[in-house]
């Protein structure tokens, strides 16, 4: 079976589960998952395989521009103490406690003979990426805080850029010398600071075009462009794509839509366009996402995975509950009970999967890593995501639409 109608069938089966999950009381993202998982275990099709350049070339820039598009630029900067306090001092102190905590554990059951620091560090670094696609639009529809659904958006689109980097940095602790701490802090520093400022450049320079134009056609065009080409641009230099797209995404929503550079018109004729754009992406990479797992394989290292899972959980809470601690002490304070729901809004998604396939054939315990890299996902997804809604309703942050419509 070609590509073309390899994907055709993936579409078919996309718009199958949409009208499908209308009557069932599951998000739409855990349905395609679980048709997924169907369609492969009974094998109807083959599919695509879900490669690190079909991620990083096709899906992550469009769906990355979209979210970004989508978060209003001041009330990014009025939680940008937060955001960064979860991005980065919260994702390093989740990575120490997994591989910490990881390294023992599975010496101590005996699955992994040669499984060590090294590996476990690995694993760390690649699954803190989460994709909260699955219950950001149970958030809305059960009227959860604005400000608290943008800070599960925000903190995943700066997760995934810093994920994806401290993953690379990783890598060279595998192999070699290990590098100064010093040095992994500038390497850092350069791959993340190069993605913003091409991501700002391509957004302003997007949004001062846009400014000049009045046709919705072409205004569309610019800003595909801006999302792929910063993204492309970014990586071709060896900088954050993920982040070159956010700041694009932010830039282009802001300067570009929110402050009349658009007509009225034309911005909901974009809007349009990419909220099209992430439901078929979305609808893709959550069904091949399905397709990629080996249920079979996954259910003989259960254990690990188990293990894995409530270690990686347990991590995000850390991360969590010490940022809202240290948030607390700033003018952005949050409740306390919204870091449970961050906590369990960190569903892993298909970025962790493909950063672990992309480890060379010869990595000691790959198959162990991938194992649990896919465990730990779909466990994620699964669990969390149609527990979402229970939690937010016994938080007391479920409120009916129209109430929530007319407050916040």
């Amino acid at each position: 079976m070609n590509t073309e109608i390899a994907f055709i069938l993936l579409f078919v089966a996309a718009t199958a589960v949409a009208i499908g999950v209308r009557w069932l009381p599951i998000p739409y993202t855990v349905a395609l998952v679980l048709a997924g998982l169907a369609l492969g275990s009974l094998k109807v099709f083959p599919a695509p395989e879900l490669t690190r350049e079909l991620l990083f070339s096709v899906f992550l820039p469009g769906l990355i521009f979209e979210a970004a598009f989508q978060i209003d630029l001041r009330e990014f900067r009025a939680n940008l103490i937060t955001l960064a306090c979860l991005a980065v001092p919260g994702v390093i102190v989740s990575i120490a406690l997994v591989t910490a905590a990881l390294t023992p554990l599975v010496a101590a059951l005996g699955l992994a003979p040669g499984f060590d620091w090294k590996g476990a560090l690995v694993f760390g670094a690649l699954i803190p990426a989460t994709d909260p696609i699955a219950v950001l639009a149970m958030f809305r529809n059960l009227g959860a805080p604005a400000r608290l659904t943008l800070l599960i958006d925000a903190e995943s689109l700066l997760n995934d850029g810093t994920a994806i980097v401290f993953f690379t940095l990783s890598l060279a602790l595998l192999g070699g010398t290990p590098p100064t701490a010093g040095h992994l802090t500038l390497q850092f520093l350069a791959i993340v600071g190069g993605g913003a400022a091409i991501g700002m450049a391509v957004g302003l320079a997007a949004s001062a075009l846009i400014s000049r134009i009045d046709d919705p056609m072409i205004e569309i065009t610019i800003t595909t462009i801006a999302a792929y080409g910063s993204f492309a641009s970014a990586e071709i230099l060896h900088f954050s794509g993920v982040i070159a797209a956010v700041g694009a995404g932010m830039l282009c929503g802001h300067y570009g839509a929110r402050r009349g550079a658009m007509s009225a018109s034309t911005r909901v004729a974009v809007e349009a366009f990419w909220e099209y754009v992430a439901f078929a992406l979305n609808s893709t990479v959550f069904l091949l996402l399905g397709l990629q797992v080996n249920v079979p394989v996954l259910l003989g290292f259960w254990v690990p995975i188990l293990a894995a899972y409530l270690v990686v959980t347990a991590g995000r809470a850390l991360m969590t509950y010490l940022g809202c601690a240290f948030v607390r002490l700033t003018r952005e304070r949050f409740p306390w009970r919204w870091s449970a729901v961050l906590t369990w809004g960190g569903l892993r998604g298909a970025l962790p999967m493909v950063l672990v396939l992309s480890l060379p054939k010869d990595t000691p315990t790959r198959d162990l890593l991938v194992s649990m890299t896919f465990g730990v996902a779909l466990l994620s997804i699964l669990v969390q995501g149609l527990t979402m809604s229970a939690l937010l309703t016994w938080l007391g942050l479920a409120r009916p639409r129209s109430v929530a419509t007319s407050g916040e």
